[in-house]
């Protein structure tokens, strides 16, 4: 049996191209939490935990998730069957509630781990891959209107991007609305606009923010109201023809299931982080599928390591009527991997080979730790 040795965390900060501005923060900064769990035969396993804008966004910082690792999560693993990843996930769940980003972590370490031992890549262990890329959106959010247009424009010229997500809600409903007009203007029938509010308005905001992004032509409306407010998404749902999208709603299946019952989304935002790893993320789809919900690929804005992850579940999805966004790599002015992913005609290609498919380069790894003065602090038996 190979068992479960060692298990690492260690905290990076890369920055990020611009301004990525949120309705809750501005980020310059992306922080990650890395993993790496060791196992008997030798074999190692790589995963990832990243939230945004610290405190700001969820319940999780990176602080607290390398915490939740280092002093309740690895504890319980340390000795068990690596193999084993369902044991594993049903076993923290019992010791660890919420904490979705921490599990998430590591249970990607022990997918990749399982892979590499197999020889096969993570998409096997869910059914097969059916995709080799999937298309993908580049957020627009420097906040100023002039600096989006010509950014969507160079996307659309390098073909790396025709489908643009506005990061909306700090303005007014007015202002807003006339600044996603402008870009879809500018755009014309090069590329296709959405927006995401992330929670920023109130029902009566939405009422008419809604109404005016449908006139304007956007597509699609993400989490526009606070994310316990099942009955205004479904009133939006209801009252309008723009997708109204869930994402800070889906925090694991069981809300997947209270938000496909009360018909408070058209479209799942999934996010393996959110979800609480791959395992949770593939019933978050199953459940979409059963209710017949359109299907998106979220980010959390990781790097190259969680990115590469979500890109073995979804290439398993039949379809992903929405795409991805899983642009978090290009939005950092490094990339941590040793072979970057590859986004070209505006797709995001799925890594091939075993595990995630993908390895870091350590050079980056050292370099952008939080704290340079210390090795990775690990929980390891003995």
């Amino acid at each position: 049996m190979t068992k479960i040795d060692q298990i690492e965390t260690l905290i990076l900060e890369v920055p990020t191209i611009r301004g990525h501005v949120l309705s809750m923060a501005t980020m310059r900064t992306q922080t990650a939490v890395l993993v790496r769990v060791r196992f008997s035969d030798g074999s190692e396993g790589i995963g990832e935990g990243t939230t945004i804008g610290g405190l700001s966004y969820g319940p999780e910082s990176p602080e607290g998730i390398q915490l939740a690792i280092e002093t309740y999560i690895a504890p319980a693993l340390i000795g068990r069957n690596g193999d084993d990843v369902n044991g594993a996930n049903q076993l923290i769940d019992k010791l660890v509630k919420g904490n979705r980003i921490a599990k998430t972590a590591v249970e990607i370490a022990l997918w990749d781990g399982l892979g590499k031992r197999l020889g096969v890549p993570v998409s096997q262990l869910f059914g097969g891959g059916v995709h080799d890329h999937l298309p993908v959106a580049w957020t627009l959010a420097s906040g100023n209107t002039d600096t989006d247009i010509a950014e969507a424009q160079e996307m659309i010229e390098k073909r790396r991007h025709n489908i643009f997500k506005l990061k909306i809600g700090k303005r007014s409903v007015r202002e807003d609305v006339a600044h996603v007009a402008k870009i879809i203007e500018a755009i014309g029938g090069a590329g296709t606009v959405r927006v995401d509010i992330n929670t920023a308005w109130s029902l009566h905001d939405a009422r008419w923010g809604l109404k005016g992004l449908q006139e304007a032509g956007c597509e699609l409306a993400e989490q526009p109201v606070p994310a316990r407010d099942r009955r205004a998404m479904a009133e939006l749902v209801k009252g309008y023809e723009i997708a109204v999208m869930a994402d800070e709603a889906l925090n694991g299946p069981e809300d997947a299931l209270d938000v496909a019952s009360a018909r408070a989304a058209d479209v799942f935002a999934v996010k393996i982080g959110q979800s609480g790893g791959l395992k949770r993320a593939s019933e978050v789809i199953a459940i979409g599928q059963a209710a017949g919900l359109g299907l998106y690929g979220g980010t959390m804005l990781e790097t190259g390591l969680s990115t590469a992850a979500a890109l073995q579940l979804f290439s398993t999805v039949g379809e992903m009527a929405w795409g991805t966004e899983l642009f978090g790599p290009l939005l950092l002015t490094e990339d941590i991997l040793a072979t970057p992913i590859v986004y070209r005609d505006f797709c995001v290609e799925v890594p091939q080979g075993a595990g995630l498919g993908v390895a870091l380069d350590p050079d980056k790894i050292e370099f952008f730790r939080r704290d340079r003065e210390r090795t990775m602090k690990a929980v390891a038996g003995k």
